[in-house]
């Protein structure tokens, strides 16, 4: 496939009151075009930031790390992301990338018509007269659902209803045929029917367009249904990679294994739910180590709360941030090399 996206070594802290603070701590990935991408992991995880992090859209008060590189593949050759000023961001903001927020309400101008927030993007960013855009605005709008699109497209944020706006959002996002688009939270407001209707509606243009979706939820069942491949975050750091059905059968991290067990189980509606321990800790007060040791089951004394645990491979596409995980292959390569060692010494040849 081909590749669209890379994140290597991202790195991102806020400069605050109490002092500068870790949000996203060394995260690397890559997206192809036409694959979704889920990104999981509880509130204050740093999903959110670090999809935004991919536009620069961040407060001003970020501070990138020096190491932090973002490579947006487009048609006319790689964007170097981390590198473009301000006058050149229209390159991705709203053009290559769209981005659906989780509060569609404090993303639309209060002031102005949901049809010509639509209308004035697709006059930015595409080729298109204002006749062609209104009819395609009106066109995304319906095909995301929602009831008398005409009607709707002529009023303003505050006179639709939740869901509604949320709809809106997406069909805006969803207009400029965007090389990448971000999904934050998209179906959390919508019920279960326009909820599939939009899940749907995103597969389509993956496969018309060859999109690429980064999906950002906490719903495990949403993940399932859409990605291709998830990413587990936790407190600023992935910490399980690998494609969405491997990782949902067989989880390796701790972590990835709670978020699970915590789910209700459909064939026992009685059966108690079994929620990860403790609480996500504030950045203010991130753990040494793994970052996840404050509140894991399986602990490795001496070690988990001192080292940061690096990326195990544990096929060609699974790999988890774990300790569990490192001792077993130094286990293992220490037993090959013990054994390797014996062949050698009673071999013939000696």
């Amino acid at each position: 496939m081909t590749r669209l996206l890379e994140v290597e070594n991202l790195t991102l802290q806020f400069d605050t009151d109490e002092g500068r603070i870790t949000a996203v701590d060394d995260v690397s990935f890559t997206l192809d075009a036409g694959e979704v991408m889920g990104l999981v992991g509880e509130s204050g995880s740093g999903k959110s930031v670090t999809a935004k992090s991919l536009m620069k859209l961040n407060a001003t008060n970020a501070v990138y790390s020096p190491e932090t590189k973002i490579t947006l593949y487009l048609d006319d050759g790689p964007v170097d992301v981390m590198s473009l000023k301000p006058n050149d961001m229209h390159i991705i903001r709203g053009g290559a990338i769209s981005m659906i927020f989780q509060e569609p309400m404090a993303s639309f101008a209060p002031a102005i018509s949901i049809g010509d927030q639509m209308v004035e993007q697709l006059l930015i960013h595409t080729n298109m007269n204002k006749k062609a855009a209104r009819e395609l605005s009106i066109e995304m709008l319906d095909r995301v659902g929602i009831s008398d699109p005409s009607t709707r497209f002529k009023q303003y944020a505050f006179e639709l209803s939740g869901g509604m706006r949320q709809r809106a959002m997406i069909a805006m996002a969803l207009s400029t045929k965007p090389k990448l688009l971000i999904a934050d939270e998209p179906t959390t407001a919508l019920d279960v029917t326009i909820q599939a209707q939009v899940i749907d509606l995103m597969k389509d243009l993956v496969t018309e367009f060859g999109m690429g979706i980064i999906f950002i939820t906490h719903d495990l069942g949403v993940i399932a249904q859409t990605a291709d491949n998830m990413a587990v975050m936790y407190l600023g750091r992935l910490v399980e990679q690998g494609p969405v059905r491997e990782v949902l059968r067989t989880p390796a991290h701790p972590y990835t294994r709670g978020l699970l067990a915590a789910l209700p189980d459909l064939d026992d509606l009685d059966t108690p739910l079994s929620p990860i321990p403790g609480d996500i800790p504030s950045p203010l007060e991130r753990p040494p180590g793994c970052v996840f040791n404050t509140r894991c089951g399986d602990v490795i004394a001496g070690r988990c709360a001192v080292e940061v645990p690096e990326f195990t491979q544990l096929d060609d596409v699974h790999s988890v941030a774990c300790h569990l995980h490192t001792q077993a292959a130094d286990s293992r390569s220490e037993e090959r090399r013990v054994g390797t060692g014996c062949r050698s010494r009673w071999s013939p040849s000696h």
